[in-house]
């Protein structure tokens, strides 16, 4: 027997190459100390930029200043998250948990791993006179003469580019910055139980799982109860959302620009009509054109984009877009644009692929639309956010019993003990907008489903209706017919503002707007 044949597997356990290495078996990565000093020389000195302020950063004040309120005494703990692996060694671009970017006026940047913290001082000698100090920890770049700048594909800037210093991340944000390293100090020093005189932390979950860690090993140190520590975390991030309820000025700015590269995207939808008709994967042509207009004019989509023709428009949620794009059908889109500053768009409009309605598509479109501009007309102060889903509801019950559709009265449908109308609109008619497609989602029904509406706020009206292929309770003409079309409403002290107003809504101008796009 030869050695070869003698010696034994090679396993993990016997392996002498780390398992966390193995990763980077693709990098021929020299490590010679001749290549370190060699690379760690004759680099020309980083560049000072002038920093001003970020637009956000009084804003993003007081938004601290009213967080700081609610929770006089306590450590307040918000990362921004960590890289998400795609796969292997490949991370999705990243993006910065809602709640960080709401309360630190902070966007598109190198952040990952970032971590804001209001610390307690006696009541108002902190920030701005507010009960708390806010500090930013987060990873600044390292030197040209480290490791990292050369060795770290995640960090170093060789390989994703620059980061900035903790100075120009103060400069730009107003607040405190203290180099990552520092964090777990800070958030653990003098923590404990309050009844023992130590500090109570309160940290937003299910962000940075390393964070949550460090903050509930803390707690077991010192005696504090998990259980009970979950429930006052959840606290904060009911109040996080609600906080978002009412958009401020500069808030609303980012949502109009979010929205005008929108439409800007569905003009791009347009034109590539011709080509995506017939193409066996269609709707992708659809999805790519706007993708690229998200990509140029902003961050990134603010979600995935529906691009869902014929019998695909009435799956609510369709995101595979593989399918083929037909003449004489319909095409629904859902799309946003995401700004740099991360507020997102959210339109959807029901176009003819052939430019021009059928009498039946023309039908089911007009009902949709007057649902919605019924329930735009409602939109006022003091009218309760539930209502306007009742609104547009009563217009579509209505239409669909001309239609003979419905098994049974309007008003029977309309009750809470029947709703058979919704066999064909199943989804909500509002949802709140901004840093998140559907904001918000973690505010109290009492502060969201069944709160009056107040200027300041931003949400959606998108009543559709959607008649499967395969429904045997509808006539044949009506199968495989899916109209939504959906705009974003900014609350004013008189009544509502469409954002969206500009992208046409009626058939008529729908048609009139693609012909012209069209030539």
């Amino acid at each position: 027997m030869s050695d070869a044949q003698s010696q034994p597997p090679v396993t993990p356990d016997n392996d002498p190459q780390p398992v966390e290495d193995r990763v980077n078996n693709r990098s021929q990565k020299p490590t010679s100390d001749a290549f370190k000093q060699f690379m760690g020389s004759n680099w020309a000195p980083a560049q000072t930029p002038l920093v001003m302020p970020d637009a956000s950063s009084p804003f993003a004040a007081q938004r601290r200043k009213a967080l700081s309120a609610q929770f006089e005494g306590e450590r307040l703990v918000i990362p921004a998250g960590p890289l998400k692996v795609r796969s292997n060694d490949t991370d999705y671009r990243f993006r910065a948990h809602s709640a960080f970017a709401h309360l630190t006026g902070l966007g598109v940047d190198h952040e990952p791993d970032a971590v804001l913290v209001l610390e307690p001082v006696d009541p108002g000698t902190g920030d701005h006179g507010t009960d708390h100090e806010a500090t930013l920890y987060f990873r600044p770049m390292a030197g040209r003469d480290s490791e990292e700048f050369y060795s770290n594909a995640r960090t170093g800037e060789f390989w994703i580019g620059s980061r900035p210093t903790l100075g120009e991340m103060q400069s730009r944000t107003g607040l405190r910055t203290a180099d990552l390293s520092e964090l777990e100090v800070a958030v653990t020093k003098n923590a404990g139980a309050v009844e023992i005189g130590g500090v109570r932390i309160r940290l937003l979950r299910g962000s940075d799982l390393d964070v949550e860690a460090l903050v509930d090993t803390s707690r077991i140190n010192t005696g504090v109860d998990l259980e009970a520590s979950d429930a006052l975390d959840a606290v904060l991030a009911e109040f996080l959302s609600e906080l978002r309820l009412v958009k401020d000025g500069w808030e609303v700015q980012e949502l109009r620009g979010s929205v005008a590269a929108t439409i800007a995207g569905f003009e791009d939808i347009v034109k590539v009509l011709p080509a995506a008709r017939g193409h066996a994967r269609g709707e992708r042509i659809v999805e790519g054109a706007f993708f690229s207009r998200a990509r140029l004019e902003g961050n990134d989509l603010g979600y995935d984009t529906i691009a869902a023709a014929g019998n695909n428009a009435t799956v609510l949620h369709w995101i595979r877009n593989n399918g083929e794009v037909r003449d004489g059908e319909l095409i629904l889109v859902d799309a946003g644009v995401e700004a740099d500053s991360l507020y997102t768009a959210d339109i959807t409009r029901t176009l003819p692929v052939s430019g021009t309605f059928t009498e039946v598509q023309r039908r089911i479109y007009q009902a949709v639309l007057d649902a919605a501009d019924a329930a735009f007309a409602a939109v006022k102060p003091g009218l309760r956010f539930r209502d306007v889903h009742a609104t547009a509801m009563q217009v579509l019950a209505d239409r669909l019993h001309e239609w003979g559709l419905l098994p049974v009265s309007v008003e029977e449908a309309l009750s809470p003990d029947g709703q058979q109308h919704r066999r064909w609109m199943p989804h909500g008619t509002s949802h709140h907008l901004g840093l998140d497609v559907h904001d918000c989602a973690q505010a109290k029904r009492e502060f969201y489903l069944d709160a009056e509406i107040v200027p300041g706020m931003v949400f959606t009206i998108e009543p559709g209706l959607y008649f499967k292929a395969e429904d045997l309770a509808v006539p044949q003409e009506y199968r495989g017919i899916g109209v939504r079309i959906e705009d974003d409403i900014y609350v004013t002290d008189e009544g509502a503002e469409n954002l969206s107003a500009a992208l046409p809504r009626t058939p008529e101008a729908v048609e009139a707007w693609m012909a012209r796009l069209l030539g």
